[in-house]
C-alpha cells in the first residue's frame, strides 16, 4: 500500500531534523528532483492534505546558498547516513574494511612496490581524527601512518591538547607508497587518479569511526578530501565540512620541519585551538599562549 502525503512528509521532516541537529546547514537536491516537485501530486495524496502543517518540533533549515551547493556536490562532501554499530559490530566492520584494504591490489604498480599497506592506527571511537597525504618510507616499512620525524612531531602537538596518540584516529588519502621507479630515496606526491582509487577506504574509516572533527594535514590532503586544489596558506585555519563532518585544513608536520619559524608553529597551533574549542576541550592558560611571541 502507498505511503499517504502526510506519512512522506513527516518522515521527510525528521530526516532534516536530524540533518540540523548534527550541524548540517544546506542539503544537496538534483535538478531532477526539483523538476518532480513542480509536478501535480499523486492522485492517491488527498486534495485536503496538499497544505502540510509543521510539528511544533519541527526547525526549518535556512535557505541554502547555490555556491555551497555547488561546491559541496563538486567535492562529494556528503556523507550517506549510516546507522550507528554496537562495539562489537563496529570493531568487527572495522577488521573486515583493515582486510580487504590489505589485500587491494587496484594500483597494481603500487601494489607491486609498497612493503605494507599503511592502513591507520588508533581509537577506532575516537572524536578527532588526522589525515594526511600518503606513507613515506618510514611508514611502508612499519606498516603505521606517521612514525618518522614528521610522525614524532605531529604527536607532540597531539600531546599538547591533552590528547595521547593512542586516543585519536590517524589515516591518510592512500593507503600505500607512492612508488618512486628510479629513485634510491625520497617520496612523490600521489596522483588524482590514485587518490579517487583509495580514498573509498577512507570513506569508510571514517564512517565507522564517526570522529566530531577531522584535521586535513596539508595540501595534498585537502585536494584528497575536498578536490580542491588551493594553496594551504590560503586554506588553512578556515573550517569546511567533510562528509558532514567539520574538517579544519592546516600545515602538514613535514612543512615545520622544513621550515621552523615560531610565526609558522603558531599558525598550526592557532588551528588546533580552533579544533580543541569545537571539541569543547579544556584549554589552559598555558596553551593559549604557546607561541605568542612568534614574530
Amino acid at each position: 500500500m502507498p505511503a499517504t502525503y502526510d506519512e512522506l512528509l513527516g518522515a521527510t521532516i525528521r530526516h532534516l531534523e536530524s540533518l540540523k541537529a548534527r550541524g548540517d546547514r544546506h542539503v544537496i537536491v538534483s535538478p531532477e528532483t526539483m523538476r518532480k516537485f513542480s509536478l501535480p501530486p499523486p492522485e492517491e495524496f488527498p486534495a485536503q492534505n496538499l497544505k502540510p502543517q509543521l510539528p511544533k518540533s519541527a526547525v526549518p533549515l535556512p535557505e541554502p546558498n547555490p555556491a555551497e551547493l555547488s561546491s559541496a556536490a563538486a567535492a562529494k562532501s556528503q556523507a550517506p547516513e549510516v546507522p550507528a554499530k554496537s562495539s562489537s559490530d563496529k570493531a568487527a566492520a572495522f577488521a573486515a574494511l583493515r582486510e580487504r584494504a590489505l589485500g587491494c591490489a587496484k594500483c597494481a604498480h603500487l601494489a607491486s612496490s609498497r612493503k605494507n599497506v599503511v592502513f591507520g592506527v588508533g581509537n577506532i571511537d575516537a572524536q578527532l581524527m588526522f589525515v594526511g597525504e600518503a606513507p613515506g618510507a618510514d611508514e611502508d616499512a612499519q606498516g603505521e601512518p606517521f612514525v618518522g620525524r614528521a610522525g614524532e612531531l605531529l604527536t607532540k602537538i597531539i600531546q599538547a591538547t591533552g590528547l595521547q596518540r593512542s586516543d585519536v584516529y590517524i589515516a591518510n588519502i592512500l593507503k600505500c607508497r607512492p612508488d618512486t621507479p628510479g629513485q634510491s630515496s625520497g617520496n612523490r606526491r600521489p596522483t588524482t587518479d590514485e587518490m579517487a582509487t583509495c580514498v573509498p577506504f577512507l570513506h569508510e574509516q571514517i564512517d565507522l569511526i564517526r570522529p566530531r572533527v577531522i584535521v586535513a594535514l596539508g595540501a595534498t590532503a585537502i585536494e584528497g578530501l575536498l578536490g580542491k586544489t588551493i594553496g594551504i596558506t590560503k586554506m588553512r585555519g578556515q573550517w569546511n565540512t567533510y562528509r558532514s563532518t567539520p574538517l579544519m585544513p592546516t600545515y602538514h608536520p613535514a612543512y615545520l620541519l622544513r621550515n621552523q619559524a615560531m610565526s609558522e608553529k603558531r599558525k598550526v597551533w592557532e588551528d588546533m585551538l580552533a579544533v580543541m574549542e569545537k571539541l569543547e576541550m579544556p584549554i589552559s592558560d598555558k596553551q593559549r599562549k604557546f607561541f605568542t611571541k612568534a614574530t
